[in-house]
Parts: structure tokens; C-alpha cells; sequence
């Protein structure tokens, strides 16, 4: 089964912003069995949108287009598909009801040319938009599935997996694809590669597939199958993963959707224990991680954007000699930033950051990238030197996940529960 995925923009053209709709697209058509083979963009034009049609309409099983469904003259997406479809217009009451309310929750009186959103092609089946005013759109010719939704990436994420997933199920899906996802950080891909050489061996040897997908300071192992049977395939899958967590027992954190800053909140949330945060290098980027969680308000005390040596020794109570001998970026100064912190938030627990993120201000001794992340807990306080690269963002999103992953383990060797166990459970 082949698929084809098409973003329909001038301002992803001209490189105003990125398409990440596709790389998602691609991800999800994957899971389900489906087979991309080909990416475009192309401009905001009839005629554009009319020459893919012409070149794959009954050449592949799927087509789906983003963009373009917008209320104002330039998006001619759904306009462009009702001259090549024929057939007509209709208006749906249901998506014209969505429309007002869309406005309503806002408190803002809708403009008549919104109301032309639910005017559709009379020959295409909608898919609704819970979140968004335009609606998603199927028609189906010559054995090719042609689906329209919003370029919005939320919207058109909630119309894929609420309204479209289900019936490409029923039209496409010839057999059960099933998978499971690993996920670790704190290693790289080839290094992880040569750990579990043998075990990928004899997962291939059993008809299962691997994917290495690596991603800024972590990579995710997916796990693939197919059969007649979900069930049967998962249980296969799972055996092979119980056999794969001994190997990467360092480095693996969850599964499927998890998120490293969720996996942390849960565990404290369900020992009752709290946690603070001194950032230098960061800049607050692991509290911004933290606070995405929903009820972190429970284990998340706050947090200390300590970038000035004087914040440091001021707010976080480092010692001002230390820093004039080891330098702001050094264990002692990570030790005492996440001690600081910890004391003075009242925490059970608390990380800190100190580093050199880049690109500029690195020294032979202490190259761009080098980063100390403290920990405090309970029991102990400790601090690990760490080199990250010399690209500033990737540098501030690998410290923060590194700092995530060796507080994960500390709350474990506190609390007395193996890696593997808490993964399993």
C-alpha cells in the first residue's frame, strides 16, 4: 500500500516556517503499514494541485494534502478540489455549527466569510474538525483515497487520528501492524547499535523489524510486526523487549508515548516527593520541561535561573572562592547549586546545570559544551561532568534531558526500586 503526502504552501516554500506535518504524516501512515513514497510542496495554485492529482490519482492508495482550507482568497485547497472532483457543493450544517462556536467560545462575533467553510464538495465524505473551523475532506476515485485537511499541526493531527485513522482501517488495512516503542537517552545511535548487535539479529530472524529513530539526546527503539492478530503480535514484541531491557539498563526510561519530564513527574508524584531546580546553562529549559506536565504543581516546587556567578553565591549560597578556583562550570559549583536550591525550596529533591552551551566562551580546559549536572536527594549530593557538542540549543536540550534521566535513577536507588522493575511496572 503507498502513500503520498503533500503540504501546500508558499510560506513553507520561501522557508517562513518548517513543515513538520509531514515528518508526523509519515510517521503515523508507517505505523498503520502504509508505505510513503514520496513528500512534496507545492504552491498555493489550482493548477498545482491539480497536477498531482492528474499524476497519481490510480498510480497510488493514498494521497493526503494540508494546507490551504482557510477562509481568506488565498486558500484555494478546497476550491482547486471541487473542479477536479465535479459534483458540486453542499453545505454541512454540522461543520457550519462548529464554525459558530468556534467564534462563540472567543467572544467574537463570526464574519460572514467564515460561514463559506461548510460550504464542501458535494462529492466528498467530511472529517470533522473538533478544534479548528475548516474541515477535513475524503473522496476516493480510481482506487486512490484523496484526503484534504487543515495545515494547522494540531488540527490536523486530531482530524488524522479521530476521524481518518478509522476509516483508512476499514479501506486500506490488509493486515495488523503493531508496535511498541523504547525509549532511552544518555547514549547515541551506533553506540546503542553495537550493544543489542545480537539481539536485533534474532528479532529480524523472527520476522519482526527494528527502527532506530534518534532525536536531540535521546533515541527511541521501535519494535514492528504484522499479522492476522493485534494481540499476538504485541505479546511477540513484548517477549523480545523483556530480553532487551537487561541490555540497556542504563538508558532506557518508557515506552510508546512517554516523555522523559512525565516519566520523572510520575515517579515523584506516586512516592510524594518534591523537587527544585537550579539552572545556569539551561535557562530555565528543564523547569519549562517540568511545568509542561499536567499536575506538576504536586511535585514541582520551583526553580532558580542562577546565569550570573552573583545569583549563584547570592540566591543558591555558593561559596564565591569556589567559583575563583574551579570556575562557575565545575562539580563543586554544580554540588552546591543543586544543595542551594534544595535548601532553600525545601525540596526532597533538586537538580542543577552549570555549563559552557556555546558556541563562543569554551577554553582548552573546558571546551563549549562541557556541562556538570548536580543532583541532591536524601541521602547523597553528586555531580557529573558531561560533553555535549558545540551547538547551543542541542547542548541545552541534551543537559536538561541528562539532568532528567539521573534524577529518574536517584529516585530509584533512594527509593530502593531496580531500573528494569520500574520500567516493568
Amino acid at each position: 500500500m503507498k502513500a503520498r503526502i503533500i503540504t501546500i504552501g508558499d510560506e513553507i516554500l520561501i522557508g517562513q516556517i518548517v513543515d513538520t506535518n509531514s515528518a508526523w504524516l509519515a510517521e503515523q501512515l508507517t505505523l498503520i503499514g502504509l508505505q510513503v513514497d514520496q513528500m512534496a510542496t507545492i504552491s498555493d495554485t489550482k493548477e498545482a494541485i491539480h497536477a498531482q492529482l492528474d499524476a497519481h490519482v490510480g498510480k497510488v492508495d493514498l494521497m493526503i494534502f494540508t494546507g490551504g482550507l482557510g477562509p481568506t482568497q488565498d486558500d484555494i485547497t478546497k476550491p482547486a478540489l471541487e473542479e477536479w472532483f465535479g459534483g458540486g457543493w453542499k453545505t454541512d450544517q454540522r461543520v457550519l455549527d462548529r464554525v459558530q462556536a468556534h467564534f462563540e467560545e472567543r467572544g467574537i462575533q463570526m464574519p460572514p466569510i467564515n460561514a463559506e467553510q461548510a460550504d464542501i464538495p458535494a462529492v466528498c465524505e467530511v472529517l470533522f474538525n473538533a478544534h479548528g473551523s475548516a474541515p477535513g475532506m475524503l473522496f476516493e476515485r480510481s482506487g486512490t483515497v484523496v484526503v484534504s485537511m487543515p495545515g494547522v499541526p494540531f488540527e490536523m493531527k486530531s482530524i488524522f487520528t479521530d476521524e481518518l485513522l478509522p476509516r483508512l482501517n476499514v479501506r486500506l488495512i490488509d493486515e495488523t501492524v503493531a508496535h511498541r516503542t523504547v525509549h532511552t537517552q544518555g547514549i547515541g545511535e551506533s553506540s546503542l547499535m553495537e550493544i543489542i548487535t545480537d539481539w536485533e539479529a534474532r528479532l529480524r530472524n523472527e520476522g519482526l523489524k527494528l527502527a532506530y529513530l534518534p532525536s536531540v539526546g535521546a533515541v527511541r527503539l521501535r519494535i514492528s510486526g504484522s499479522g492476522a492478530h493485534q494481540a499476538t503480535i504485541l505479546g511477540r514484541i513484548d517477549a523480545y523487549i523483556a530480553d532487551l531491557l537487561p541490555l540497556i539498563d542504563d538508558y532506557a526510561f518508557g515506552y510508546d508515548g512517554d516523555q522523559l519530564e512525565e516519566v520523572v513527574g510520575k515517579l515523584l508524584k506516586r512516592e510524594g516527593l518534591t523537587l527544585s531546580v537550579a539552572e545556569s546553562c539551561t535557562g530555565g529549559y528543564i523547569a519549562h520541561l517540568l511545568t509542561s506536565v499536567a499536575g506538576s504543581s504536586t511535585f514541582f516546587k520551583g526553580s532558580i535561573t542562577a546565569y550570573a556567578n552573583e545569583v549563584k553565591t547570592q540566591q543558591l549560597g555558593v561559596r564565591a572562592q569556589d567559583i575563583l578556583d574551579h570556575g562557575a562550570v565545575s562539580e563543586v559549583v554544580a554540588i552546591q547549586m543543586a544543595e542551594g536550591v534544595k535548601r532553600s525550596l525545601h525540596t526532597d529533591f533538586a537538580i542543577a546545570t552549570t555549563g559552557i552551551a556555546g558556541p563562543d566562551g569554551g577554553t582548552p580546559e573546558k571546551p563549549v559544551g562541557t556541562v556538570w549536572i548536580g543532583v541532591a536527594g536524601p541521602s547523597r549530593s553528586f555531580a557529573l561532568r558531561y560533553r555535549m557538542g558545540t551547538n547551543r540549543e542541542r547542548n541545552i536540550r541534551k543537559s536538561a534531558l541528562q539532568a532528567l534521566q539521573l534524577l529518574r535513577k536517584e529516585i530509584l536507588k533512594e527509593i530502593g526500586i531496580s531500573f528494569q522493575k520500574a520500567l516493568i511496572e
